[in-house]
């Protein structure tokens, strides 16, 4: 199922809002938490088993996108676009069914599992098409599209809630509203999959791109080199840095002022965490599109370094001022979105574009693997904290410490990174899949 090829005249522009149509429709991920009350009161859960359909579709996210690269370069945008959009759908209507007959069990399979294979195919689904219509401004490019995962919660979260407030909260409300996600969803996500195109070999009278050179590497080459791994470090590290505070954030504020003059109360931790998710989606467009200006390596550097400096001030005075503790917490959720849109641009300048989806699908492991690891830093060492008497503040300082070490690996992996040795390089010319080779 390839797309058609852009007729002369066609605007690249096109091909961003048909990735933000995936993209926004799949971000609606970030906005599990929503239901987790209501499953938890109609099928008499607790809170542990109702997280785990985002769970599993957090790991069939990495896995599913890792597994999927190579394929999703194959058959082309179009196609991995289909593949999200019968997935993630799919897995809402598996959802609705079970909550409607309540079988938790088929929730799980169906949001976590089917729809986690939508998540990771549609995540990486528009990057390899975007990087070619805009070999000019990578960066700005697939930070557009990717700025709709983060954002998508921003829409589905406030909308899912309306529904349930509607439909009632029982397991026949929940149901339907999974239902309406389903059918809806799969309209918004149609969109992308018949606008998308694939830019021609030359230069076209829509301002595409010209014809690409520079050397190419495979992605089955990519991960034999240090560069892949050096990179791997560098995603890993900084989202476990950013998730750390994005996981724990409502607890996190709160404990911080809990024994101040001015605590902050459940209305104001929430609007900390809205915050913390706009600074999410500023940052996937902003810094992304700044790389173009700078390099790559050099806003790595500000994400890795201004990062743990951002850090340090929290662990050190972050309790002795409200402002200071959220400015220096969306600085570091900016650069937490920022380094998820900009890899893709990063991946590009090494190994050129002949198999940069694939490569991009294989490096998402990184953010399964941090997914994982953030979360359990912060949230065992608050609680060994709290079992031996501290509290405040107190209970996450051991924790940012770690997460400065963290970004440190992470700053001296992305030092590490040079040019792909030739030997790596495809040996027959792909002209029409070449870009050039940029590591500032």
């Amino acid at each position: 199922m390839s797309p058609p090829m852009a007729p002369a005249g066609w605007s690249r522009w096109l091909v961003p809002p048909a990735a933000l149509s995936v993209h926004l429709s799949i971000g609606q991920a970030y906005a599990w938490s929503v239901f987790k009350p209501p499953l938890e009161s109609a099928l008499g859960l607790s809170g542990t088993q109702s997280a785990l359909p985002f769970q599993l579709g957090i790991v069939m996210l990495g896995l599913s996108a890792a597994f999927g690269g190579t394929l999703v370069e194959r058959k082309g945008p179009r196609w991995a676009m289909t593949v999200a959009l019968v997935c993630f759908s799919s897995g809402f209507l598996l959802a609705a069914l079970g909550a409607a007959v309540e079988q938790y069990w088929l929730i799980v399979f169906g949001y976590g599992f089917v729809g986690g294979i939508g998540l990771g195919i549609g995540y990486i689904s528009p990057v390899s098409t975007l990087i070619k219509w805009f070999p000019d401004r990578p960066g700005m490019a697939t930070g557009i599209a990717i700025m709709g995962f983060g954002g998508g919660a921003l829409i589905a979260s406030p909308w899912s809630a309306q529904m349930l407030e509607s439909f009632g909260t029982d397991s026949s409300g929940i149901a339907l509203a999974f239902l309406v996600h389903g059918l809806t969803y799969a309209v918004f996500m149609l969109l992308g999959v018949l606008l998308v195109r694939v830019p021609r070999p030359v230069k076209t009278d829509g301002g595409g791109p010209a014809v690409l050179d520079g050397p190419q590497v495979s992605a089955r080459s990519a991960v034999r080199t240090p560069q892949f791994w050096c990179l791997w470090i560098v995603l890993c590290m900084n989202v476990t840095a950013g998730i750390g505070i994005l996981e724990k954030a409502a607890p996190m504020i709160t404990d911080f002022f809990a024994d101040t003059s001015t605590p902050v109360s459940v209305s104001a931790a929430a609007g900390f965490v809205a915050l913390l998710s706009a600074a999410n989606m500023a940052g996937r467009i902003g810094w992304s599109s700044t790389s173009d200006l700078i390099g790559r390596k050099n806003i790595y550097r500000v994400y890795l370094g201004v990062g743990a400096l951002m850090y340090a001030l929290i662990a050190l005075a972050g309790d002795s001022s409200k402002p200071l503790f959220i400015l220096c917490a969306l600085v570091i959720l900016s650069f937490y979105g920022g380094g998820f849109a900009t890899v893709p641009a990063y991946l590009k300048d090494l190994f050129g574009a002949y198999q940069v989806g694939a490569i991009h699908g294989r490096l998402l492991t990184a953010w399964s693997t941090a997914g994982v690891l953030g979360p359990l830093i912060v949230n065992w060492i608050a609680d060994r904290q709290e079992e031996a008497g501290k509290d405040g503040s107190s209970l996450y300082t051991l924790s940012l410490f770690i997460m400065i070490g963290l970004l440190a690996v992470g700053f001296v992996a992305n030092e590490l990174v040079r040019p792909v040795h030739p030997r790596h390089h495809e040996p027959v010319a792909r002209p029409q899949e070449k870009e050039a080779s940029d590591v500032r």
